[in-house]
């Protein structure tokens, strides 16, 4: 090989590393996935807006997961049957492992305010609010794209199998418009 044929070769694989270079810089990297939850959590944030539920220990957040509300999202819950999820603060009062939408946790709602609201006004509060995951058939990471549930917080089902580790009864639930 002629010694111009050599700096030739040598400077189009200077190039062409440069290149892929450049181009490897732009690909986004997958972040390498997080260490599951094992201690207990003690605050869940859920902004209905967003569709966000950001989950904390000691005032620290530690993961921030998408959600699914009900099919009439905006405002409060007012009665049964409306699509809305309440908003306000509440607690976790029961695990449901039997759960038709795979495993639930329970939000003790209706509390003493939305009853007598909604007995002043002849109607029934609704109840049954939970953070649950995906109707049977749906799996792991998989979810329903939309706001479908009556009122409840859906997530993936992976998701709900991580919450469900490290929510005890008790853990507060702030639920902001």
């Amino acid at each position: 090989m002629t010694r111009r044929r050599a700096t030739l070769y040598s400077a189009l694989l200077v190039g062409l590393i440069a290149t892929v270079g450049a181009w490897n810089a732009m690909v986004p990297v997958a972040p390498r996935p997080l260490a599951p939850l094992t201690e207990p959590i003690d605050r869940i944030l859920i902004e209905k807006a967003a569709r966000r539920m950001t989950v904390y220990r000691d005032g620290t957040a530690l993961r921030v997961y998408g959600i699914r509300l009900g099919f009439a999202p905006e405002g409060d819950k007012d009665r049964q049957g409306d699509g809305r999820t309440p908003e306000g603060l509440f607690r976790i009062d029961r695990k449901n492992p039997q759960s038709r939408f795979h495993l639930s946790l329970g939000i003790d709602y209706p509390q003493r305010e939305h009853v007598v609201r909604a007995s002043a006004g002849g109607y029934s509060p609704g109840g049954d609010i939970f953070i649950h995951g995906q109707p049977r058939g749906v799996t792991g990471h998989q979810w329903i794209d939309r706001d479908w549930t009556a009122g409840c917080i859906a997530v993936t089902n992976a998701v709900m199998d991580e919450l469900w580790r490290v929510t005890d009864l008790g853990t507060v639930v702030e639920i902001r418009p």
